[in-house]
């Protein structure tokens, strides 16, 4: 997912109608469903779900939502079936969604959030996200995009700067060859040939520039705190660190760690990594370790059975006052009040 200077390729529009079904993801069938090539994990309540992520701790309890997708490379998503999932995940990439026929309604960061027949959608996997509802035979492509080659992309400082404070953005301008385009995308990506993944990469730049002078629509009903600007270095090394300092914390945040291991990680002294890490992500390394720990316990609440007190002590919290004051303050709820308020409107 890492580019140097990214070329410019443009996206020759094709003079067909949007609703060309040669266009469309359904009647993709040069790439099968690799469903019986992947481990399938089965969850209760969701007897058909297939999962295609990769848990980071797979001796912790199902409900534990932190998950790898194609070993955090560029990839896409095998299956193009939109299904309900059992409880919210949480991953490194940049996920788009093109969504080809039906509907879908996310749980997003504590918001019910609907997509769309024609919809293109963008959001950090970091922030929590749940299929909770959709339409029969709702179909999509899905695609993951590494943080560091996100923050590489020329020309994006505001569309990063959204992406990182939390948005769910959808596109407004979407383009009649935006189905060909995402399918040629995914097939070139399942495909395993190396060489076609920086075309991709370069092919998807072109159509984030064209996003960005379009404009989107941020789908959440209410906006979240907006971070400061993100700040674009286009040199790679400092890319990756940044993305490897985010990857440690979404691994080790539950652990008792400071910000000179989240450094250590990536060879750079405390003062530097705090500096480099808050001028690209708009925010502190303290900051991303207590919401990751938040956002994990939250996902928890809603994906198993534990109590509070466990929750709290599995999440990184020294003490049960501290774990509540936290959550408290972020969600203005008690964990107890916010599995409440979910169960009660699921059963609605």
């Amino acid at each position: 997912m890492v580019l140097g200077k990214v070329s410019f390729l443009v996206l020759i529009a094709l003079d067909v109608a949007l609703k060309n079904p040669k266009l469309h993801p359904s009647f993709d069938k040069n790439i099968p469903e690799k469903f019986d090539e992947m481990t399938e994990t089965r969850y209760p309540g969701f007897p058909d779900y297939v999962d295609e992520s990769t848990p980071v701790h797979p001796g912790m309890d199902a409900g534990y939502p932190v998950v790898v997708f194609g070993d955090h490379r560029l990839c896409a998503g095998n299956s193009q079936r939109v299904q309900r999932m059992p409880g919210p995940h949480m991953h490194s990439q940049i996920e788009f969604n093109l969504l080809s026929q039906g509907y879908m309604t996310y749980w997003f960061d504590g918001r019910e959030v609907r997509l769309e027949e024609n919809q293109m959608a963008m959001f950090w996997g970091m922030i929590p996200h749940q299929v909770i509802d959709c339409a029969p035979q709702t179909e999509f492509i899905v695609l993951y995009v590494p943080m560091s080659a996100f923050l590489e992309f020329p020309d994006l400082n505001k569309l990063r700067q959204n992406i990182f404070a939390g948005g769910l953005l959808q596109a407004k301008g979407f383009r009649a060859y935006d189905f060909g385009a995402f399918q040629r995308w995914r097939e070139d990506l399942l495909s395993g040939d190396e060489y076609l993944e920086p075309l991709v990469r370069d092919e998807l730049v072109a159509r984030l520039r064209r996003l960005d002078k379009d404009g989107w629509t941020d789908l959440r009903e209410a906006p979240s705190t907006r971070s400061r600007p993100v700040h674009h270095d286009p040199d790679h090394e400092r890319a990756y660190k940044v993305e490897q300092m985010a990857r440690f914390i979404g691994e080790h945040a539950l652990d008792d760690i400071a910000i000179e291991q989240v450094a250590n990680s990536v060879n750079l002294n405390a003062k530097y990594a705090m500096t480099l890490y808050k001028q690209t992500m708009g925010m502190t390394i303290k900051k991303t370790i207590l919401r990751h720990r938040l956002d994990t316990a939250r996902s928890m609440l809603i994906a198993s059975d534990l109590s509070v007190a466990t929750i709290s002590f599995d999440c990184g919290f020294g003490s049960l006052s501290s774990f509540y004051e936290a959550f408290h303050q972020r969600f203005h709820l008690t964990p107890a009040e916010f599995r409440k308020s979910v169960l009660r409107d699921r059963v609605m």
